[in-house]
């Protein structure tokens, strides 16, 4: 747009500027098509009505001067004038409208096992990396929550602290592996307990532990009911995820490339009481298509409600046309009003 304090700038008229305009009353631009119709109704008037002169001229006096059409000029200058004061009444402007987007959030701790039956293959490429992926997709769908994780096997680690750093929170799942700890076993209640006592001085409005895991508690120095009474206790609800297949599933290669399979099974009981205590849900998924299904459950369950808040700024450049308006009357009076304008006639 052009600058607003350089009023007296002819790109104000140009095209492109008026195409980056909105209109306030914009049915107040149709009158700008009256105004030729105006000026070929008066001229016709004129022409039938106008006192005409009979003279006796050589036809080579006849020819048009092309000074002659300056007599068109004031009326050329008035149309200017309507044009422009039509142009103001639409009330040309630009708007810049702003949305702001807030929720009161969520804080959501992801517990995530990484025990070494996690390397199963009934899931696609194992159960771990399925349940990287969903996990980076469920924090993809979250606005503005707070996510932290936790990590266990034989003892359980924090892996990140609460956060709306949600590339930080991926490139910390993409980090995680097998090796990460050290202990061998699945403790349960340990990691109910670190993600507790991540969320036990969140003033959040919801807190939700998803745990997600393959096995039976085997080790860790707390009961998992003991652990899951503490955290229901900090108001937190959690939802236990049990991944895998039970019976024979596939655990890899041997070294002639074939498929070795193990007897699989899981702890469905304490997995449901987790969930029983902390006033969430169980849920169990066999495949790929499943787990994602179960988080796209529970990411339906925990949204909180997103408010917005529209912030409109609205510039209007009417001042600039009513200018013009103005210097153009100004200059039609003038030639009205002085000898100019019987000069342009004759």
């Amino acid at each position: 747009m052009p600058d607003v304090n350089n009023w007296f700038s002819l790109s104000w008229f140009y095209p492109s500027t008026f195409q980056n305009f909105s209109w306030e009353y914009k049915f107040f631009l149709m009158f700008l098509f009256s105004i030729p119709v105006i000026y070929i109704l008066k001229w016709l008037f004129n022409l039938r009505l106008k006192q005409k002169l009979t003279i006796a001229l050589p036809e080579r006096k006849l020819r048009s001067d092309i000074t002659s059409f300056l007599r068109f000029i004031p009326d050329l200058i008035f149309a200017m004038v309507i044009a422009l004061l039509i142009v103001t009444l639409a009330r040309p402007q630009t708007s810049n409208e702003k949305v702001e987007q807030w929720t009161e959030g969520i804080d959501i701790m992801l517990v995530i096992d990484i025990s070494r039956s996690m390397t199963i293959q009934d899931f696609r490429p194992n159960r771990l990396e399925a349940a990287k992926q969903v996990a980076k997709d469920f924090i993809a769908g979250r606005f503005q929550d707070r996510i932290g994780i936790v990590i266990f096997s034989g003892d359980a680690y924090s892996l990140a602290p609460l956060t709306t750093d949600y590339k930080l929170l991926n490139t910390y799942i993409d980090e995680i592996t097998f090796e990460k700890i050290e202990a061998s076993g699945t403790a349960i209640g340990s990691a109910l307990a670190v993600a507790t006592n991540r969320m036990r001085e969140s003033d959040s409005k919801s807190k939700v532990i998803i745990l997600l895991s393959d096995g039976d508690n085997t080790a860790g120095n707390i009961d998992p009911e003991t652990a899951a009474k503490i955290s229901h206790a900090y108001d937190i609800k959690i939802y236990t995820i049990g991944i895998g297949k039970d019976g024979r599933v596939p655990t890899g290669k041997n070294v002639f490339g074939q498929t070795v399979y193990s007897e699989n099974t899981l702890d469905e009981t304490t997995l449901r009481k987790i969930a029983e205590i902390g006033e969430g849900n169980f849920y169990r998924a066999s495949d790929n298509k499943a787990l994602e299904d179960v988080f796209k459950l529970i990411d339906q369950y925990e949204k909180a409600e997103i408010k917005e808040s529209r912030f409109k700024d609205t510039t209007d450049y009417y001042q600039i046309y009513l200018k013009w308006a103005i210097l153009f009357f100004l200059t039609w009076v003038a030639l009205k009003s002085t000898f100019l304008s019987n000069v342009l006639k004759d």
